[in-house]
């Protein structure tokens, strides 16, 4: 058993050694723009499809980079990748939107490493959404870092970073009161309509898409206005049945929008097309017309505004309406960030644990084949020796000296040079 307590105080003399901070695996970069800097037309001009997301991804994948996702909302359009060189990030972006670099530098931005990863949080978390609290971004990035993880460019450490992003939504969703009342973009469209429309339960009203707003807003349409002339339309005419039957509403097809846009006093447009679907031509009524276009890029043309009648009011202007309870939500930010630097926390835990568990394994293993070495030698000299007991003992030792390292390794200031320490004492092979 000497050969154990030998180990032991080489790795006490181990820890007298200078040690150091973890060098900075995680090159985190991220590019993007949001409203904060871009207005609707920007914004639109960097929007991606489903369709071209997954062409960004696939010419990603061919310049080598393992990590990558990207999702593009009404509010954002961004990019997160696992790689030093942001540049590579801010040309996919421009060579698969219709944006280019000269205007990706005036109302673009880029961020890299911690302000990139505090800046993934805050916006998985509703902390940086147009709407204080706003929880819809979480299932939105869910989808864009499957959609990666399907396409084999997105590798176990950063699948590990969006999970803990999912950890702190979640928590502070559950710890806070953050999205407590009801603000959304949603939302917002039917306040504006209860606020500056005369009796609107009398009004027709046409919502025109069936994606994840236009399923909010109908929602919204049906708690908070008690209204028999709600019409739904849907290109996809099944989506539109499934919501109308959930709320006993009216469905029409497609080809019926020109009709129906000519009988309605309210026209709610959530549609994901590249362009716009709602234009002048399709207006033909006398009567005034409230247009709400929740959309990213535009779907309400602006040559509507040509006509008299129309009101078009688009998703910036809706954003900018403000529930009571903002007030309220904006008291919870700090316990919601409070919750991120815990989550952030126990990532870099993970992470600087991830580099040296490699080389505390590798002792752990030469310490047991120096056990079973000891042991055998033990019992030649000693027959009836209880190598079971003598084992248990051993083991235990083992185990306390390698979580003694690892506790060790982790708290020091620089993790390389511990990492290396104990790979020169113990003779093992850096990997």
């Amino acid at each position: 058993m000497s050969v154990i307590f030998l180990l032991f105080l080489k790795i006490v003399l181990c820890q007298q050694l200078n040690q150091s901070s973890l060098t900075n695996e995680l090159l985190l970069s991220c590019v993007g723009v949001s409203y904060k800097k871009a207005d609707v037309a920007s914004r639109g001009q960097f929007s991606l499809s489903l369709r071209t997301q997954q062409k960004l991804l696939e010419a990603a994948k061919q310049k080598n980079i393992q990590s990558i996702t990207v999702h593009s909302t009404c509010n954002r359009t961004e990019i997160y990748a696992l790689q030093s060189d942001a540049s590579v990030l801010v040309d996919l972006l421009c060579a698969h939107s219709q944006g280019d670099q000269a205007l990706f530098s005036k109302i673009g931005y880029v961020l890299t490493n911690e302000a990139a990863l505090e800046h993934l949080f805050r916006v998985g978390t509703g902390l940086d959404s147009q709407i204080l609290g706003d929880f819809e971004i979480i299932a939105q990035l869910k989808k864009s870092f499957v959609r990666s993880k399907k396409m084999a460019v997105l590798d176990p450490l950063f699948e590990r970073l969006f999970n803990s992003v999912i950890q702190a939504s979640k928590r502070i969703k559950n710890e806070t009161q953050i999205s407590s009342g009801t603000t959304s973009v949603s939302y917002a469209s039917v306040r504006y309509i209860l606020d500056y429309i005369q009796n609107p339960d009398q009004k027709n009203i046409l919502l025109f898409g069936m994606g994840k707003i236009g399923r909010n807003t109908c929602e919204n349409l049906v708690k908070h206005i008690q209204n028999d002339h709600i019409v739904l339309i849907n290109r996809t005419r099944e989506r539109a049945e499934k919501m109308a039957g959930k709320f006993k509403l009216i469905v029409k097809d497609y080809a019926d929008l020109p009709v129906e846009i000519r009988k309605a006093d309210i026209i709610i447009v959530a549609t994901g097309a590249e362009k716009p679907t709602i234009s002048k031509s399709l207006i033909h009524t006398e009567n005034p017309l409230l247009v709400l276009d929740l959309s990213i890029p535009k779907n309400v043309d602006d040559n509507v505004l040509d006509l008299p009648n129309i009101t078009r009011i688009h998703i910036d202007e809706l954003s900018k309406i403000t529930d009571k309870t903002t007030a309220e939500r904006q008291k919870e930010v700090p316990k919601a960030e409070k919750i991120i630097a815990e989550v952030i926390e126990e990532f870099n835990d993970w992470l600087q644990t991830r580099s040296f568990a490699p080389t505390v394994q590798a002792l752990k293993q030469m310490m047991e084949k120096l056990e079973q070495q000891a042991l055998a030698q033990q019992q030649k000299k000693h027959p009836h020796l209880k190598t079971e007991e003598a084992t248990l003992l051993s083991q235990h030792l083992i185990q306390k000296i390698t979580n003694r390292v690892a506790k060790h390794i982790r708290n020091s200031d620089n993790t390389a040079e511990s990492v290396k320490t104990i790979q020169d004492v113990f003779n093992i092979p850096s990997k």
